[in-house]
């Protein structure tokens, strides 16, 4: 297991809080602040109990030390989220970061300037990690959207202090352990997206776990495509039909059903609201492009679902981000949503498609949890370790 804040005895103490506010912003405005409001609980509790708060983390994708990647413009959102004045260091190590944290007085905040302003970051470099840990006297990993990342702020800097997650760190790893390591069966996993080759770790690793597979969106096109369906001018990655049969073969043997659309959604172009048709899976014509699950296949995946207790989502079943191709994702998620309520469905969705879809969808808020972490999900999906949660297990 790992260790959380409930662990720690905070009242007095310097806590490194590693955390990931990388948001959106526009002419030094915070555009969307859900990362700063979704970190707001560990370090409104740390703060409750007493501790000297540091708050690390990075903002784009600096090379060097760059003004315009300065999170000077996080003071305000992050001030008003936690309801108190957050003071600013202009470094996240040295006399300047050391002199800020000196003049904390418990239950006061203080947010250090970017981590990777400083190439060492990314490195993991050992004595750049030690000067974070001179800043503090416990470290608290909140930003499991960084944890596949071995870098000194979310790495290196667990081996050095005393070392828990915080909250929402926690609330991931509880969500997405039960999800997939000790799922209530039966099991189903939906997996969309445009191409295999980006999720065949995922895959390969779902297959083996699961009850039900629901491949979407234009995987699915290639995975129709090597059992010798026609699929026009669809997306389609031709050279991955033998890795889409090899993947079938393996689902067969280790008894997970694969669920691949029985009709489409097609239409002459990608664009808002073209002329379209709904065709059996087996007549597309050749001039068209399938760009959405057809309804049939939509009650199919429904009507699956329906047979689970554990549901993981990633990626969506057609080319949602234009209008109608969204009717597929909206249905069956609509759906998913209605029996989280209902039946008691755990459903677990995540990376950055996913979210957009189920956010356009209406139910956001519906489903057991919604990861907000892209690139951590989608390891944590293929199976593999993550340093940054692997440095806080005990």
């Amino acid at each position: 297991m790992f260790n959380t804040i409930d662990s720690l005895d905070v009242k007095g103490k310097r806590v490194l809080v590693r955390l990931d506010l990388n948001v959106p912003a526009k002419d030094g405005k915070v555009t969307d602040d859900t990362r700063i409001r979704r970190s707001t609980a560990t370090l409104t509790e740390l703060l409750e109990r007493g501790a000297r708060v540091v708050v690390m983390t990075h903002f784009g994708r600096p090379k060097g030390r760059d003004a315009s990647f300065s999170q000077k413009l996080l003071l305000d959102p992050l001030s008003e989220a936690v309801g108190q004045k957050v003071s600013w260091a202009d470094d996240c190590i040295g006399e300047v970061a050391l002199k800020a944290v000196a003049a904390l007085k418990d239950g006061e905040i203080l947010l250090l300037e970017n981590v990777r302003f400083h190439p060492e970051e990314e490195k993991n470099d050992p004595a750049f990690a030690k000067q974070l840990a001179a800043l503090g006297d416990l470290y608290v990993n909140d930003a499991f959207s960084t944890a596949h990342r071995a870098h000194a702020s979310t790495e290196g800097l667990a081996h050095l202090l005393p070392a828990a997650a915080g909250r929402l760190m926690q609330a991931e790893l509880v969500a997405l352990t039960k999800a997939l390591e000790t799922p209530d069966k039966p099991f189903a996993a939906v997996v969309g997206g445009s191409k295999v080759s980006t999720k065949l770790d995922v895959l390969g690793n779902l297959v083996a776990k699961t009850d039900y597979l629901i491949i979407g969106g234009g995987m699915a096109n290639t995975f129709l495509f090597a059992q010798g369906v026609g699929v026009g001018q669809s997306l389609c990655e031709k050279d991955m039909a033998a890795t889409a049969l090899a993947i079938l073969d393996k689902a067969k043997a280790s008894g997970c059903k694969i669920i691949l659309p029985i009709d489409a959604v097609v239409a002459h172009e990608f664009a808002e609201n073209p002329p379209t048709q709904v065709v059996d899976i087996n007549h597309v014509p050749d001039d068209m492009m399938i760009l959405d699950a057809g309804p049939a296949s939509a009650d199919l995946i429904i009507q699956e679902i329906g047979k689970c207790k554990t549901l993981v989502w990633n990626g969506p079943l057609g080319a949602f981000e234009v209008s109608p191709f969204d009717i597929a994702t909206n249905k069956v998620a609509q759906a998913a949503a209605r029996m989280v309520k209902t039946s008691g469905l755990i459903a677990v969705a995540g990376g950055g498609d996913t979210v957009s879809a189920l956010a356009k969808a209406g139910v956001e808020h519906d489903f057991s949890y919604i990861s907000t972490a892209g690139g951590a999900f989608l390891e944590w999906l293929e199976g593999k370790t993550l340093p940054g949660v692997a440095a806080l297990l005990r």
